[in-house]
């Protein structure tokens, strides 16, 4: 008798299983996508998954990441960019939507042409950091250090045309230096060389380097904005250092394909700002050293302004280093 029951027990379970599921598929598949054009796991999918969530709770819908990689971000964007304008697929864009557009001819795709920006979710320094026995404690000491050894020194980035790639072409134009680049498959494996002493230098997030700092297993020597990070209280900022208007974001924002509907912008551009005045959201952003935008601050004119202006200055770096990429 025991066994009947569990057995109808379990038919009972798997009947409303069947029936819930077309239900699930159906909203699976109506569900507003963020396309985040990384692996999960890294720095950019965890902000996706946090608005992600956000957002559909303000919005009373489902919204999911799908991460579409490869190409340095250009894969994903691309696929956005060639999605349908309905509000329904958007695009977490990183420093990378617009670095790797201005180093590469092929990239597939035009940051300002082909995307209609929603609003800015957040931004935050870059942090210059060098191998402890390298005999410096600012960005001036390096740079005279180079100078002194034209292409003795070397730097590892996550890759040609990223952001620690050409945050590095910007400085060796500005200072008037030549630092060797050593292209890596992601930071990660950059900076565990620069522990080593293989490499000298990197850059990278404040929170991927900030424990390697705190533990006195690198050296921190600026942060790669006008003014200091709260998380790096110690650390001077690039202007500080002598480079006047040297100021790198890696920021977070979300963009529609381009003939996405005004009323469509605006209204996710109303619940995203909702988002990014969360209490619990504001706190996950200060803990990974990012500032969310202010209210007054994250129109999707202001964020169409800023992509134009950061794409059309990565350009100018591209060119004047004459760089020559072919793939991310």
């Amino acid at each position: 008798m025991q066994n009947r029951r569990l057995a109808l027990i379990n038919t009972a379970r798997a009947a409303t299983v069947l029936i819930a599921f077309p239900q699930i598929a159906r909203a699976q598949q109506n569900a507003t996508k963020i396309i985040v054009p990384f692996a999960p796991g890294a720095g950019t999918d965890a902000v996706g998954r946090l608005v992600a969530q956000k957002l559909g709770e303000v919005l009373g819908t489902t919204v999911v990441v799908d991460n579409k990689t490869g190409a340095g971000g250009a894969i994903g964007a691309k696929f956005v960019a060639d999605a349908a304008p309905d509000g329904q697929t958007l695009l977490l864009a990183a420093a990378p939507f617009t670095t790797v557009p201005a180093a590469l001819a092929n990239a597939g795709y035009d940051p300002v042409r082909q995307f209609a920006p929603v609003g800015m979710i957040a931004s935050g320094p870059l942090v210059w950091a060098v191998n402890k026995d390298l005999p410096v404690s600012n960005m001036r000491d390096f740079v005279q250090l180079a100078k002194a050894r034209p292409g003795f020194y070397n730097y590892g980035s996550a890759g040609a045309g990223g952001i620690n790639h050409l945050v590095l072409e910007m400085l060796k134009n500005r200072a008037g230096v030549f630092v060797t680049h050593i292209p890596y498959r992601g930071i990660a494996p950059a900076t565990m060389d620069m522990i080593g002493g293989q490499i000298h230098m990197v850059t990278g997030t404040v929170p991927a380097l900030n424990p390697f700092i705190k533990d006195g297993r690198v050296k921190a020597l600026a942060v790669t904005a006008s003014k200091r990070s709260s998380a790096l209280p110690d650390v001077q900022s690039m202007a500080e250092a002598g480079f006047a208007g040297f100021d790198v974001l890696n920021y977070f924002g979300l963009m529609a394909p381009k003939a996405t509907p005004h009323a469509t912008i605006e209204r996710l551009n109303a619940a995203l700002g909702k988002v990014v005045q969360l209490p619990d959201v504001r706190a996950r952003f200060a803990s990974d050293a990012l500032e969310p935008v202010s209210s007054s601050n994250g129109s999707p004119a202001q964020l169409a302004s800023f992509i134009e202006k950061d794409f059309s200055g990565w350009r100018q770096v591209v060119t004047a280093q004459n760089l020559k990429i072919d793939a991310a």
